[in-house]
């Protein structure tokens, strides 16, 4: 297809809406619809692509966001808690499965030279086909999961080295590394680590004072492209400077704001940089050579997957199925072979011929990965679930299972009995000036958004809450959130605070528990009201207990004749005449004892 930019967008989005429902009804997932559609529009399917590599370029943006919204996940503190896995299970990975790949590479009839970059190049994993099918499977959190993104990080570490030696391997004339580009690196570098770590948060700050959501979200492009741009120019990996920035911004209140507005341009271009790989797979040479394509890709996975089990086990510390399910992630070859191996064709390390098959090898193995993992997952069995102890609200991996929404005067309330509990939770409010002033007092829970949008809620984190407090101040606005969550997390229990009678009315039907914001505190004030007026405080209190009673069995009554106004308003006269007479029968009692007491 040589038409324009439209008509080729058109035709990504109709594969990918055709495709993935297709592929995910059968339970293939979504990375295996891309690939496989990328072979059918691709130069070696029905040609309605024939510059493959156009496409991969502008659709490795999203590997990069990917990796920003990874970032965001993980803070500094966090980071320094995983050096170990990043850099001792991840070194030896690359270490041990390169010199194993290289060995075979050499055995293969590769010069030295050749087998080196072909080991190292095949032990890289890809890193948005495993964090894609981590994060399908809701596995990121899994100590496989944690284990698999730390090998992965290093891995896109390690490649930017093995880049800059392919041309000292083949004796390019401009393989030397000046100083000044050095030094440059390192600028560029310190830049993005003050800027991210101290400027950010006022640029994000004045935007949202704007409340303009589209200024939000170019800001938060802004920053994933331009991080990465900056890291381009220091001769590193776009997705690392991405990732870096995320880091440095996962501690910020905008957190999760950012993460819902990159989240859409992420999926959708992780989709068509799935599509690009998949055009990429040379169908030729595979028909051509089908045995040595078959056996390379038998090969690779089988020797990657079992030298994976064996660092899972140790050191990685994981069980059996922890250490099978790693292999599975991880045993695939990576995009960035893609780039090393054309990098080795041009310092002439490589011929065209063997290019074209390593390349149809890791193109395969990244598409029989989703079918593996599938297999594996059914044949190992699930660990048995832990049992819950008595008051079990704080799970191990401190996640909160209480979402604030809402952080006024009603919200703060609940959330400092939470803390004074130990208990954790998530507040979020779309008051920037009210989230810096909790942040400013030592409530880093807090984040700046509008809990009423579903991409915020599953950001941060909605489908692991228990239980959800709508504390919005807005009627419309409170409504809205617990339709959402009664739609989308029908298993969490919903707290939210009501205006007035109407609108407890409104909350309850839609299946909110509905707490009236002023009736408590107004029981309270008119229970210290009688004990001043002389009656004893035991039956002040029983007297407003019964009120109480009284009041919710009223609000329920009217609840059920809310459509019906005449009904309504009859019902609310007879309960004016009920509460009359609530305690004449108390009255009486007394009367009738203050004799006898005399």
């Amino acid at each position: 297809m040589d038409s324009g930019g439209l008509e080729l967008a058109l035709v990504f989005l109709l594969a990918a809406v055709l495709a993935v429902p297709l592929f995910k009804r059968f339970g293939l997932g979504a990375v295996l619809a891309y690939l496989a559609t990328g072979v059918l529009l691709g130069p070696h399917g029905l040609a309605l692509v024939r510059d493959p590599e156009r496409v991969l370029a502008a659709s490795e943006i999203g590997v990069v966001m990917l990796l920003f919204v990874i970032g965001l996940e993980l803070s500094l503190p966090r980071l320094k808690v995983m050096r170990k896995p990043i850099f001792l299970v991840g070194g030896l990975q690359v270490l041990v499965c390169g010199a194993a790949l290289g060995g075979l590479s050499l055995l293969g009839g590769l010069g030295w030279k050749a087998a080196l970059v072909v080991g190292l190049g095949l032990a890289l994993s890809s890193t948005a086909v495993g964090l894609q099918l981590l994060a399908e499977r809701k596995e990121l959190a899994t100590e496989h999961g944690r284990l698999a993104f730390a090998i992965l990080l290093f891995q896109d570490l390690a490649a930017i080295p093995l880049l800059a030696a392919i041309p000292l391997l083949g004796k390019a004339k401009t393989a030397g590394l000046e100083g000044s580009e050095v030094l440059r690196a390192v600028l560029l570098i310190a830049a993005l680590v003050v800027g991210g770590r101290y400027l950010l948060r006022h640029l994000f700050r004045a935007i949202a004072r704007t409340d303009l959501p589209e200024v939000f979200t170019g800001a938060a492009l802004l920053v994933v492209l331009g991080s990465a741009w900056l890291m381009q120019l220091a001769g590193l990996s776009a997705g690392l400077g991405a990732f870096l920035a995320g880091v440095l911004l996962a501690e910020s209140e905008y957190r999760h704001e950012m993460e819902a507005q990159i989240k859409p341009f992420e999926g959708l271009l992780l989709g068509l940089f799935f599509m690009a790989v998949g055009m990429g797979i040379d169908v030729q040479r595979i028909t051509a050579e089908p045995l040595l394509i078959a056996g390379g890709v038998a090969v690779l996975l089988a020797v990657k997957g079992a030298l994976l089990f064996a660092l899972g086990l140790r050191p990685g510390r994981l069980d059996a199925r922890g250490a099978w399910l790693l292999a599975g992630v991880l045993a695939l070859g990576g995009e960035f072979a893609f780039v090393v191996f054309g990098e080795a064709a041009r310092a002439k390390l490589l011929d065209g011929a063997t290019g074209d098959r390593l390349t149809a090898i890791v193109g395969l193995s990244m598409a029989l990965t989703p079918l593996l993992l599938m297999l594996a997952s059914k044949l190992l069995p699930d660990k048995p679930s832990d049992v819950p102890r008595e008051f079990d609200t704080i799970p191990e991996d401190r996640h909160p299972q209480v979402l604030v929404a809402g952080f006024g005067r009603f919200g703060q309330i609940v959330a400092r009995l939470l803390r004074a509990q130990g208990v954790p939770f998530i507040a979020i409010d779309p008051d920037i000036e009210q989230v810096n002033l909790s942040r400013q007092i030592g409530t880093d829970q807090i984040y700046y958004g509008d809990p009423t949008r579903l991409a915020l809620l599953r950001s941060a984190g909605a489908a692991r809450i228990k239980v959800f407090v709508v504390a919005i101040n807005g009627v419309e606005a409170s409504l809205r959130m617990v339709r959402l969550v009664r739609k989308h997390y029908p298993q969490a229990r919903v707290f939210a605070r009501a205006r007035d009678r109407r609108h407890a009315w409104q909350l309850v039907d839609l299946g909110a528990e509905a707490l009236r914001e002023t009736f408590c505190s107004s029981l309270e004030i008119g229970r210290e009201v009688l004990v001043a007026l002389g009656m004893e405080r035991a039956q002040a209190e029983d007297r407003a207990r019964r009120f109480r009673e009284w009041d919710e069995s009223l609000l329920e009554q009217q609840r059920l004749l809310q459509d019906d106004e005449d009904a309504l308003l009859q019902a609310t006269r007879d309960a004016r005449r009920e509460l009359d007479g609530l305690f004449e029968a108390d009255a009486s009692e007394a009367a009738a004892a203050r004799p006898a007491a005399e």
